[in-house]
């Protein structure tokens, strides 16, 4: 079968109390379109934006957001902050951010002679990350642990963060000066990386009438708390995967460490491949993307709709792909054209 046209027919057919599961997820994604709705009230457009991040927040995968000033990157975070009973912490990144500004420190009281754990923003349920490349390697790693681990160190002890705990980072792609590269182990970290990119003009005029005042009055209800996420991951971690599929998903990532066996033109464009943490987001992510389809198991439409924004940041592009003005997204379209789905 070409990758034009996938069928999910045979996969469906193999799948066990599939029509039990898909009940069980028509009723537990019902919530979805509402919290969509609620969000469209302070965010204009960026659909495409709105689905990713409650991708990550079903998925338990960090997301990190980049694009140009003035987009509603951050509004739509707060947005979904709002649609979510949870904690929710800002952390504006600047060049003088120190490491224990994030995760917290020790304070010494000279009275008793003892120290006392001051915890740090980092102990929320939702962390807006905003500019995480305006700080310094130093600071940007000490979420290093936190993201994996879901844990940070203070001194000599280990302080377990709050679940569910997701990073959202946002990020400038235009300035360079005062910015600071990921450092590569971290954005590993980042289940997905959405580009955000300008709406449309109709678009643009609901903006206008929606934000055109000094003083605009927004607010938004919650629609979900944080026990309630925690029961729809243990229903996202049941979604059927066929072994076809899981094949696929394989597929994929090896072809970005090993390009030329899927086309000899990729050959010395890439540098670094996907790592295995990549085939595990990728799987995770289609899961969650076909609960918001309302089905209980993943079909190849799935994993390609997802698979650029789990994979985009976790190639490393050679200087001849820069030369000839090759990207990670072109690669990643290749591979998704080349290899053959099930």
């Amino acid at each position: 079968m070409t990758a034009e046209s996938p069928n999910p027919e045979p996969l469906v057919a193999a799948a066990p109390n599939l029509e039990e599961l898909n009940q069980q997820v028509a009723e537990a994604s019902s919530w979805v379109p509402h919290i969509i709705a609620e969000m469209r009230k302070a965010v204009v457009g960026q659909q495409y934006l709105v689905e990713r991040l409650l991708i990550g927040l079903l998925s338990n995968g960090h997301v990190l957001l980049e694009g140009v000033p003035g987009l509603a990157k951050t509004t739509t975070v707060k947005a979904l902050a709002s649609c979510v009973k949870a904690e929710f912490k800002r952390i504006q990144f600047t060049p003088d951010l120190l490491p224990s500004d994030v995760v917290g420190t020790l304070i010494y009281n000279p009275r008793d002679n003892t120290y006392s754990t001051k915890r740090g923003p980092i102990f929320a349920n939702l962390v807006l990350a905003d500019e995480i490349n305006r700080s310094p390697a130093k600071v940007q790693s000490a979420l290093l642990e936190a993201m994996q681990e879901h844990q940070v160190t203070i001194g000599d002890e280990t302080h377990k963060l709050p679940q569910p705990f997701l990073v959202l980072a946002t990020q400038n792609p235009l300035e360079q000066e005062g910015t600071y590269a990921l450092p590569e182990a971290q954005v590993d970290r980042f289940m997905l990386k959405v580009v955000v990119d300008y709406g449309s003009q109709e678009e643009e005029k609901q903006i206008l009438a929606l934000m055109a005042s000094t003083a605009p009055k927004i607010k938004l209800e919650p629609v979900i708390d944080v026990h309630t996420i925690m029961a729809l991951r243990n229903l996202v971690d049941q979604i059927y995967v066929d072994d076809q599929i899981q094949n696929y998903i394989v597929a994929l990532v090896h072809a970005t460490r090993n390009p030329k066996e899927v086309d000899p033109k990729l050959d010395g464009l890439i540098r670094y491949g996907a790592s295995p943490r990549a085939t595990i987001n990728l799987t995770l992510a289609a899961k969650a993307h076909a609960f918001m389809q309302g089905r209980g198991y993943v079909t190849p439409l799935d994993v390609r709709s997802i698979a650029m924004d789990v994979m985009r940041h976790r190639i490393l592009i050679t200087y001849e792909a820069e030369a000839e003005e090759v990207t990670a997204e072109k690669i990643v379209e290749w591979i998704l054209d080349r290899v053959a789905v099930p």
